[in-house]
Formats: C-alpha cells, sequence, structure tokens
C-alpha cells in the first residue's frame, strides 16, 4: 500500500477523457500551492516532464495507431497526474522505418497522427491545462525521403547538394569498400553505397544508425541555417521547448578516418566513436539555438526548453552541454543504466550532483524511456520500480517519466518475430537490444486488447497488447489505492507542496549496508532499501510516503520511504 499523511477529501466521479469508458473514481488530493522552487520563467529547473510516445498513447481513429487527437483526449489524465508537462515523441512525415526518426518533413505532421491543425488544437489544451509543451526534434540524421536527399541522389559527385551530407568515395580498386570502418549503432557498417543517375555503381554516405536514415553534414552552413528555421516553425506554433535527439552528434570528424575503437565491430548500439560523436564545434550549435530561445522569452518572459540526449561518458562530460550558454538541460542516463545496488546508486547520485549542479544547471533524471526496457522488468519486480520511482522523485532537479510507468506495466518480451518493427531486428538478425516491448499500446480500460487504446471494432493494435494488460490499465488503477499510479500522483503532488522537494540540498547519512539515505533541505528524509532483509528505519514515526508498507521503526526491502523531521 501507499502510506501518506497527505489528508483527502471523499471520493468523486472521475473519468479518464477519451474513447473509454467512464473511468472510476478517484481520490482527491488538497489543493496544489504554486510550486515554490524556481520562477515560472526557469520552470524547467524542478518540472516534471511525462514522456508520450504518440503512436502508443491513445488512439481516436481506428487505425490502430496512436494520434494527435488521442494526445489531446488523454491530456486531463496527465494533468491529473500531476506532471509539468509533455514530451512528445517524433510525429513528423516520416517513412517510418525507426518510427518517426527518420524525418521526411521537419515542418509537419505526418497523416497517420493528424493535420497541422491537430496540432495547434493540442497546444491550445495544454496551454489551458497549464501543461508545457516539448517536441522531439532530429538533426543528426533525416530520412532518405528528404527531398534534400532525393535531390543529393540525383546530382553528381561533390555537388552541393551531396554536401549536405557526408558522401565519399569508396576504398578499394572500384570503391567497392566502405570509407572507413564505423559501424552504425543499429548494427552493421555505417556506410551505404548508391546507384549514380548514370547507373554505375557510386559513391557511399553516412549513416549512423539504419540506412534510411542518412547523417546530415552540420559543417555545411546550410544545415544550421536551416534547423534554426524549424525551431522557428515550432516557436512560432507555441511550444515550450525541444528534446534533442543525439545531441552529442551531429560533427563528425572533418577527415572520416578509421575508428581507433578496437571494439568498433562488435558493437551496434551506444557505440563509442571518438571520431563520431562528441565533437567539441556541437557546443557552437546549442549556443546558437539557446540564443533563439532567448529571443522568444525576453519577447513574452516564457522561457523555452532545450532538453538534450547526450550520451557521454561521465557526468563530468556531459556537464559540459548545460553550461549556462548551452542546452538547458541534458538527460543523465546513469542512473537509467545503474543496476538494483545501493553503492551504485549512490555514486551516479553523487557525481551528478556534484558535476551538472556547478555548471549552474539542474540534473535531468530518468529511469526509463522508448529505448529501454521497462523499469519493473529491469529491476526484477514491481517492488522495486516504486522504490526506484520514488527515490527520483526525491533527488534535486528535474525529471522525466515514461508513459506507462506509472501503470506498473512490464516489459512485453514475448513478441513473435512477425510483428517486430524494431530496426535493430531487422539489421542485426537479434532480438538482443529491441525496443518494441516498451512500446506497446497503453492499457486504458476494460479486460480485453484493446483496452481502451482504439475506439470499438478497430484495426489491431500496431503492437499486439498481452492479456496481462488487463491488470494494469488506467481505470483499474484509479481504483486501487496501492497502485504506483496513486504512488506517482501523491508524489508529484507533494513535490509542489514541499520546498525541500525543489532544486535545494541532498546530504547523505551513514546508513546500514544496502541501504541509502539522504536529506532534503530542512527537515525531509529519504531512504531506500536495496536489499532483501528489513533494515532498521533511520527515524521513527510514520513515513509521509512510502512504496510499501512501513511498519514502525522498519523499512522493508525494496522499499523508499519520505519522513518530514520535527525541527528542533
Amino acid at each position: 500500500m501507499i502510506t501518506s499523511v497527505v489528508p483527502g477529501d471523499p471520493p468523486r466521479p472521475a473519468q479518464v477523457p477519451g474513447p473509454s469508458a467512464a473511468a472510476p473514481a478517484e481520490r482527491e488530493l488538497p489543493a496544489e500551492q504554486p510550486a515554490s522552487g524556481a520562477p515560472d520563467a526557469l520552470w524547467w529547473r524542478d518540472a516534471v516532464i511525462y514522456q508520450v510516445y504518440v503512436r502508443s498513447f491513445q488512439d481516436s481513429n481506428g487505425d490502430g495507431i496512436g494520434d494527435l487527437p488521442g494526445v489531446r483526449a488523454r491530456l486531463p489524465y496527465l494533468k491529473r497526474l500531476g506532471v509539468d508537462g509533455v514530451w512528445l515523441n517524433p510525429f513528423y512525415p516520416s517513412p517510418q522505418h525507426d518510427h518517426g526518426y527518420d524525418v521526411a518533413d521537419y515542418k509537419g505532421v505526418d497523416p497517420m497522427f493528424g493535420t497541422l491543425e491537430d496540432f495547434d488544437l493540442l497546444v491550445e489544451d495544454c496551454r489551458k491545462l497549464g501543461l508545457r509543451l516539448v517536441l522531439d526534434t532530429v538533426p543528426n540524421h533525416c530520412s532518405t525521403e528528404h527531398p534534400w536527399f532525393q535531390d543529393a541522389l540525383l546530382a553528381a559527385p561533390g555537388s552541393t547538394e551531396r554536401a549536405r551530407f557526408h558522401f565519399a568515395d569508396g576504398r578499394g580498386t572500384d570503391g567497392e569498400l566502405p570509407p572507413n570502418n564505423w559501424r552504425a549503432m543499429f548494427g552493421g557498417p555505417a556506410w551505404s553505397r548508391i546507384t549514380e543517375p548514370d547507373g554505375t555503381a557510386g559513391q557511399w554516405y553516412l549513416h549512423m544508425f539504419t540506412p534510411e536514415q542518412p547523417d546530415l553534414n552540420w559543417r555545411n552552413p546550410e544545415v544550421p541555417a536551416e534547423f534554426e528555421k524549424v525551431l522557428r516553425f515550432w516557436l512560432d506554433r507555441g511550444v515550450d521547448g525541444f528534446r534533442i535527439d543525439v545531441a552529442a552528434g551531429l560533427f563528425k570528424h572533418p577527415e572520416l578516418p578509421d575508428s581507433p575503437d578496437p571494439e568498433a565491430d562488435e558493437r551496434t548500439r551506444d557505440s563509442v566513436n571518438p571520431l563520431a560523436w562528441n565533437q567539441p564545434e556541437v557546443h557552437d550549435i546549442w549556443r546558437a539555438w539557446r540564443a533563439i530561445c532567448e529571443e522568444y522569452t525576453q519577447l513574452d518572459g516564457r522561457q523555452r526548453l532545450l532538453v538534450g540526449e547526450a550520451s557521454v561518458p561521465t557526468p563530468a562530460e556531459q556537464a559540459k552541454y548545460v553550461r549556462a550558454d548551452e542546452l538547458h538541460q541534458a538527460f543523465f542516463f546513469h542512473l537509467l543504466h545503474a543496476p538494483w545496488d545501493s553503492e551504485h546508486f549512490h555514486q551516479v547520485i553523487d557525481a551528478a550532483v556534484r558535476d551538472i549542479t556547478a555548471t549552474g544547471s539542474t540534473v535531468t533524471w530518468v529511469l526509463n524511456n522508448h529505448d529501454q526496457v521497462r523499469t519493473t522488468t529491469r529491476f526484477g519486480s514491481p517492488e522495486r520500480a516504486r522504490a526506484a520511482a520514488l527515490l527520483m522523485l526525491a533527488l534535486p532537479g528535474a525529471a522525466y517519466l515514461y508513459q506507462g510507468e506509472e501503470l506498473g506495466l512490464p516489459e512485453v518480451d514475448d513478441l513473435p518475430d512477425d510483428v517486430i518493427t524494431d530496426p535493430i531486428f531487422f539489421r542485426t538478425g537479434s532480438r538482443k537490444g529491441i525496443r518494441d516491448g516498451c512500446r506497446v499500446p497503453l492499457p486504458w480500460s476494460g479486460t480485453e486488447a484493446p483496452f481502451g487504446f482504439s475506439p470499438d471494432d478497430s484495426a489491431p493494435s500496431w503492437l499486439p497488447q498481452p492479456p496481462s494488460f488487463a491488470d494494469h490499465t488506467a481505470e483499474r488503477a484509479l481504483t486501487d489505492h496501492t497502485s504506483p499510479y496513486h504512488l506517482y500522483r501523491e508524489a508529484l503532488h507533494l513535490r509542489r507542496l514541499l520546498p525541500q522537494l525543489g532544486e535545494g540540498t541532498l546530504r547523505w547519512l551513514e546508513t546500514p549496508p544496502n541501504v541509502l539515505a539522504f536529506t532534503r533541505g530542512d527537515g525531509l528524509l529519504v531512504a531506500t532499501n536495496f536489499g532483501t532483509t528489513p533494515a532498521p528505519a533511520p527515524v521513527t514515526g510514520t513515513p509521509l510516503l512510502s512504496s510499501a508498507p512501513c511498519p514502525p521503526g522498519t523499512l522493508p526491502p525494496a522499499t523508499t520511504a519520505w519522513w518530514i523531521q520535527p525541527r528542533m
């Protein structure tokens, strides 16, 4: 159960909005106070943003694919949950070779997701509900169907059209070998050879992901100029910021030499090629984008956010991306990759707080996203997932929540081969690392598929939902006050009520083995038991909030609890 001293009013009828039927009653929380941390202009510093994977969130038209009208229908659910904003995965026109991360038009909406009018209505609804709206942008690569790449295929070697990408002659007697030894993140070589307009075998082009995602050449001034137009297009439509895909990418070594990485041939995802990632010139781009955001802020006082997917080896290296004139935030992935181990959690939290806050930014915590195994499965139990979530939400800084985590969804790891869509599967021939299992459409209501994801008599959902999702519907979670939904909701509410849960300070406490404990600000104490046996609670009394029942003086295994300590 959830132990909380937050008072509640009698339940009243409530509805999960959207195509599904009436939803059950939900306990009311006391009226929220304004966030006591940063002023509105700095809303992002301790915000909680909910990631919406659009194609799996809510289908409004019955084609089995989530869409923008579906997102609009569910916004009240997100407001009720208590998040500060929404991050939308790509919905732009795309052939969907990598589910929208192969963009054919950066200034439009793919018809499968709706229209620009639908998007404008979504912006309007977010504004009415007080929710920030953050868009995914994909500057490292585009689609082979993007007009620029189509022009490059028709142009000659050395042309201005090919200069927007990384085209190069091959090695070998007849150019039959790739220009270098680089490997793609999704498996195989990072180069593909084209057929020239005259029908002969021609040059090679670079793609650090799939062949359908050619990398753009950011050393060509046309590329940054075009993306400035893209940013302004969406900023003019009212968005509050951008999540930047592959923020440590963009620039490659200008001579494209072989990678010195001795394991390059074995790597697929998360490759560490120092010639293709984290080049120093990338910081100039983030300074330019930050200046554009500041320009809009000066017009109306609303600060626009830049949050980067900056996968770099250390917190100290990540800190360079969030200097005062660059990105506002960068996802801190070291916690996401941490095993269920107190010492490991301590080390990564300590390093993040030390290195990233030293820049003047705040840490941006994540436990899950659309590329990772769901937390319940990754940590091995629902109890650990709940404890990890409550621990993360007590840390200083901002947090991003992946859709469905508040429902306790497990990874769907038994999808048949014939329904898998992840390009990693097709590039490597292996199920290792595929991401479809965390992208299965959400269950909203009912006892069988599509669980309220689509209207009645709809096409099957784009990935099949397992029967076990009946135990994880939003409808069921709202009536069960022991559900992870209510744990998240009450934690998010307390983040608004308690000044200690803003940016603030974190001070570690001495603990027994397998236990982490720290204080936040004045009087809030947080502890997590990573062990398999009960541990002594660090304080007496009833927790303010806990991820599992806490008998007096005891912290059960796989449990996080928050206490308010009386002032001396």
